[in-house]
């Protein structure tokens, strides 16, 4: 015999169906959407085009000490190339090394150090007169912009008068 259809166990309705369900997913992904537009937002502003010719930082004592390790690791290790394990030997050096071992390194980086504080000061003060002419020049092409425009509306408006 065939079972006929619609014919089955009856499902009583329990207070558990009734309730709404939460579709958790579907809040997660518009709360995610909401976070990563805001991100989007923060990082679609761009940050101030940087100058080429502004001087670069000077190193710390640690990369000073690794431009003179480089040298002695490229001649003790010549078939290694990984940057990496040059820069993880340096690190381990300069981690061992003795306070009174790295007092040269310490010394010629504050060297660079003022001698970069001296190149910035100048720098700055070029930028600051570039920027000063720039304005200067900005009011008189405004000035003179507008003036130009003054006539032209002045000589449209006797235009109109003869018509």
């Amino acid at each position: 015999m065939r079972p006929t259809k619609g014919k089955g166990p009856v499902k009583k309705d329990t207070k558990e169906a009734l309730k709404p369900v939460e579709d958790k997913v579907g809040k997660r992904k518009a709360v995610s959407n909401v976070s990563k537009s805001s991100k989007r937002q923060a990082t679609k502003a761009k940050p101030a085009k940087k100058d080429p010719n502004k001087p670069k930082r000077p190193p710390s004592a640690f990369f000073v000490f690794l431009e003179e390790f480089r040298k002695t690791y490229k001649l003790e290790h010549p078939n290694n190339k990984a940057v990496s394990a040059v820069g993880k030997a340096g690190g381990e050096k300069w981690k061992s090394l003795s306070p009174a071992e790295k007092a040269p390194y310490e010394a010629k980086a504050a060297k660079r150090k003022t001698e970069y504080e001296k190149v910035m000061t100048s720098y700055n003060k070029k930028q600051e007169s570039v920027d000063d002419e720039n304005d200067e020049e900005s009011d008189k092409s405004k000035s003179e912009v507008s003036g130009e425009d003054d006539e032209k509306s002045e000589e449209e408006d006797e235009d109109d008068d003869d018509e």
